[in-house]
């Protein structure tokens, strides 16, 4: 038996899931959680079913089943074996508590990745990332030399099959024609003071302010910078008897809480794409239990 998970998202309707449900029950197939919504403001309906093949039917067999659905609905569809793991490859600068985080993740099996890389414009992680024996990838970017930079970035992205990249404390810009060629594949984390706390040091510049919440969000990356589509957001609170220190630490811990579960969200086809919103459904049955972490 082979353990599915099909997307949907097509124009609202009548009749959507009564189509998909009854051509898996004929398929032989049993749906183990759904989730649906259908967004009223811009008439577009999400759907996510998993569901177990008993009786053996391939993916090719069911996407063949399904094209006539999908054709009289406008439907786009995608449909995964649960059992096949994303490639991801991951970014890192001079900070390492993200990266960090999500080491320790996969390597204990609460984060069900294959990470088939790590680039990084700075050589601070490369042994932590090789003792993973993972391929680590040195790519210095400067002004000058930026766009053959992000030109090798994707031929790593292209030979290594990769399905999602994850800036995890990534300190370039990334150019608008690599946002557009991995749209939707690029998720990215940063402290939730911007644009209040520019700069170098934000966290002391908050803790100057006598700042009391500290937050972080993971968003998809979009040519307009910080401005993605947002998957998850967190925040600690903050007391008056705190150290620039604390706030640091606390905001690191809080970065890399968000973002495992934005890629929790994202590799379990859980996250849809709704203009310049997301759509996030929540963890279900067939997901790994670390996914409410933190």
């Amino acid at each position: 038996m082979t353990n599915f998970v099909l997307t949907v998202t097509c124009k609202s309707t009548r009749g959507i899931v009564a189509a998909l449900s009854g051509f898996l029950a004929e398929k032989g197939c049993n749906i183990v959680d759904s989730s649906q919504f259908d967004d009223l403001g811009t008439g577009r309906f999400f759907i996510r079913v998993g569901f177990i093949s008993e009786e053996g039917e391939t993916r090719d067999a069911l996407m063949d089943g399904l094209a006539p659905i999908s054709e009289k609905f406008g439907m786009e569809v995608a449909l995964h074996d649960q059992a096949e793991r994303m490639k991801v490859l991951l970014m890192v600068s001079r900070f390492g508590h993200c990266l960090n985080d999500l080491l320790y993740r996969w390597r204990i099996g609460a984060l069900p990745i294959d990470i088939v890389g790590v680039v990084s414009n700075h050589f601070d992680y490369q042994k932590v990332v090789v003792n993973h024996d993972i391929p680590f990838h040195h790519i210095p970017v400067t002004k000058q030399n930026k766009p053959q930079a992000e030109a090798r970035i994707m031929e790593i992205v292209e030979s290594s099959g990769t399905e999602l990249i994850v800036l995890a404390r990534y300190m370039q810009v990334l150019s608008d024609r690599m946002c557009e060629a991995m749209s939707g594949r690029i998720i990215n984390i940063h402290h939730s003071f911007l644009p209040s706390f520019k700069g170098a040091n934000p966290y002391k510049q908050a803790y100057q302010r006598g700042v009391k919440l500290i937050g972080a969000t993971a968003h998809y990356v979009t040519a307009d910078l910080d401005e993605g589509p947002i998957i998850e957001q967190d925040i600690v609170r903050i007391t008056h008897a705190q150290s620039a220190e604390d706030y640091v630490s606390l905001g690191r811990d809080v970065e890399a809480q968000v973002l495992a579960r934005a890629i929790h969200a994202h590799i379990h086809r859980r996250l849809f794409l709704n203009g310049s919103r997301t759509v996030v459904f929540p963890p279900g049955p067939g997901s790994y239990a670390s996914e409410r972490m933190g």
